[in-house]
């Protein structure tokens, strides 16, 4: 925007410095360009001209390098209630839809009897089980914990260590929950789900509910870097 006013180079030297999903960043940049053109407005109804109430507009507020960083907490500190809701709601759906899909298998389906249990099915199945509940709890506790942080003062919030530790939870425990439930869904006559069209549905719904949390942690993991360095080339003579 060289050609821009001054207001529209400064908001685009903020978004250029910022990360975080798209539709959450322009919502913050049309929230700052609404302050500031309100501000330009009232000093030009002051007398003062046009461009230099929105150089005085750009200068008030403060340069890019300096708010970046707080804008940067606050999206951060967004994506994080925004993963942490997901994980406490989803996770322990997931695990109650196959807990109810296990109890109701009919046998002639196929079950899994205790002759064709590896003797590592029953811990590797109480060790997911233990996980998905775990990951469910923490996401409730961050979700609690990142909406007292909007309480604090801004230099006391951290809320992207929060919002980093779920990204990479979410990251590092998803992959293995879902190679231990390939692994006891393959074992003995458990494979047989794969017909059973309950069983289908919770595979696809699951699957569907993983990969948005895949995507929402990603997300958190990219709100959480600092904020980029950016040439602010802000016409204010």
């Amino acid at each position: 925007m060289a050609g821009g006013s001054v207001i529209d180079r400064y908001v685009s030297a903020l978004d250029a410095a910022l990360h975080g999903p798209r539709r959450a960043r322009r919502d913050m940049i049309a929230e700052v360009r609404d302050s500031l053109i309100d501000a330009a407005d009232a000093l030009e109804e002051s007398g003062i001209p046009r461009r230099r109430a929105e150089r005085m507009a750009v200068e008030a507020f403060g340069p890019v390098t300096e708010i970046a960083p707080a804008y940067q907490e606050e999206l951060a500190a967004g994506q994080g209630r925004r993963t942490a809701a997901l994980l406490f709601l989803t996770v322990p759906l997931i695990t109650l839809v196959w807990y109810v899909i296990w109890k109701v298998f009919p046998e002639d389906v196929g079950t899994v009897t205790t002759a064709d249990k590896p003797w590592w099915f029953i811990p590797v199945a109480r060790t997911m089980d233990i996980m998905q509940m775990t990951t469910g709890a923490v996401g409730g506790v961050a979700l609690i914990v990142l909406h007292r942080m909007g309480r604090r003062p801004a230099g006391r919030r951290r809320p992207r260590t929060v919002a980093r530790a779920l990204g990479l939870l979410v990251w590092c425990q998803l992959p293995l929950t879902t190679a231990m439930s390939l692994a006891l869904m393959s074992t003995g006559n458990a494979n047989s789900i794969t017909t059973y069209v309950p069983g289908v549905t919770a595979s696809v719904v699951s699957m569907l509910l993983q990969a948005w949390q895949l995507h929402s942690a990603a997300h958190c993991l990219t709100a959480c870097r600092a904020p980029a360095a950016t040439a602010e080339r802000v016409a204010l003579a």
